[in-house]
C-alpha cells in the first residue's frame, strides 16, 4: 500500500470517528462545503509557493493538497480507488484529445 493510498484508508476510517478526537472527522462533521473550502485554501497556499519557488514549502503545501482533497473526496463518498479507475480509463489519452472529448 502507499502513502497515499494509507492516507485515503486513515480518512475513511474517521468518516465515523469522534470529531472531538480527529482533525479528519471534525473536517468531515462540518460537511462537504467545509471539506471543498479548506481544500481550495490549500490549493491557493500550494500556488503561492509555486510562484514563489520555494521547493520545500511547496512540497508541504502539495502534501497539504493531497490531504485536503482526499478529505473533500470522502465527505462526497468518492474514494481513491474512483480517482485511479478515471486516472486509467484516461491513460494513454493525449491531454488534448482528452479535453476536446469533454466539449
Amino acid at each position: 500500500m502507499t502513502p497515499i493510498q494509507r492516507l485515503a484508508a486513515t480518512i475513511a476510517s474517521r468518516k465515523e470517528a469522534d470529531p472531538e478526537s480527529s482533525w479528519t472527522a471534525k473536517l468531515l462533521a462540518r460537511g462537504p462545503e467545509k471539506c471543498a473550502e479548506k481544500f481550495g485554501e490549500e490549493a491557493v497556499e500550494a500556488i503561492i509557493e509555486a510562484v514563489k519557488g520555494d521547493r520545500e514549502r511547496l512540497t508541504a503545501e502539495a502534501a497539504d493538497v493531497l490531504y485536503h482533497l482526499l478529505v473533500m473526496l470522502a465527505a462526497r463518498d468518492v474514494t481513491l480507488a474512483d480517482v485511479e479507475v478515471e486516472l486509467a480509463r484516461r491513460e494513454g489519452t493525449s491531454g488534448l484529445a482528452e479535453k476536446a472529448a469533454r466539449s
